[in-house]
């Protein structure tokens, strides 16, 4: 329950999954309290900061974009944060040169590899949670995002599509580090081959490909080695619900369940959960807190 960072600095090259540009991206260890935050290195000093925050959210259409108060955007941040949590990271600088993280293969995967790389720090300083009071909940016609109070840190979701190889499907986690690496981390981002044509044409998926993404025709998946888990589309949905939430600010600690959910309704979740002072509460482990009072 202390807070962490990394111990040295670790970078990436990739490409953006919408925009299709070369990105390269680079983590940095930062002080405890300093929290997560994005800095786009192609802009001036004024423009470039990002505060991985649910209020900094302005777009949810197919991916998590961020806006500054200088009206810059950066966009699918929703792997890396859910890297982060996955792997119990507090505080981190994550640099990048466009307007886009690099998608990797469409995953968590290689985030969790680098964070494992760069190796994790703890740090002097009791880590802060955010505790789940009572049952909020958001709806969008039969789409439903709630959380719930709850002793662990659990996701669950549940997907419905009319196509016969996603079809009804759902998978469940209870967040630790090992748990999230072995059963989410390597879930892809998927998509139907049908949509891709009308994505392209509205500037959408520029990057997309059968290297970053699982794509699905009919009753078929179109990438070599096919599916990494039976349930593979579901297990992404709890991964982008594990990166929209991790935005919090803090570990959450409550239950979520998603019913249909996406980037859209995680992040009014979080509006609704903070909107309502009786829904929620700091929570701070005493244990440490008192330890770290005695040993000052």
């Amino acid at each position: 329950m202390y807070q962490t960072t990394l111990k040295t600095p670790i970078s990436c090259t990739g490409i953006g999954l919408h925009s299709g540009e070369k990105a390269v991206m680079t983590m940095k260890p930062t002080e405890a309290g300093s929290g997560i935050a994005f800095e786009r290195t192609d802009l001036s000093n004024g423009a470039r900061h990002f505060p991985a925050r649910f209020d900094m959210v302005s777009d949810t259409f197919l991916c998590t974009t961020l806006r500054n108060a200088s009206g810059a955007t950066l966009a699918t941040v929703e792997h890396v944060m859910a890297a982060l949590a996955g792997c119990g990271i507090d505080n981190v600088m994550i640099e990048v040169n466009g307007p886009e993280l690099p998608i990797m293969d469409g995953s968590s995967e290689a985030f969790v590899f680098l964070i494992e790389c760069a190796g994790i720090e703890v740090l002097e300083a009791p880590r802060r949670c955010v505790r789940v009071l009572r049952e909020v909940s958001v709806r969008d016609g039969d789409r439903v995002a709630q959380l719930s109070p709850s002793g662990d840190r659990s996701f669950r979701c549940e997907i419905v599509y009319d196509n016969p190889q996603i079809a009804t499907q759902s998978a469940s986690l209870d967040l630790d580090r090992e748990a999230f690496k072995s059963d989410i981390a390597r879930a892809r981002t998927f998509g139907l081959m049908e949509e891709v044509d009308g994505l392209r044409a509205n500037g959408l998926a520029l990057g997309g490909s059968l290297d970053n993404a699982v794509v699905v025709s009919g009753e078929k998946v179109l990438n070599e080695g096919g599916l990494r888990y039976e349930n593979e589309f579901a297990r992404h949905k709890v991964l982008d619900a594990i990166g929209d939430l991790a935005l919090a600010g803090a570990p959450i600690l409550g239950a979520f369940d998603g019913y249909c959910s996406g980037h859209a309704l995680n992040n009014k979740l979080l509006l609704a959960l903070f909107e309502d002072d009786d829904a929620w509460c700091w929570e701070v482990a005493a244990e440490q807190s008192e330890l770290l009072a005695a040993t000052a």
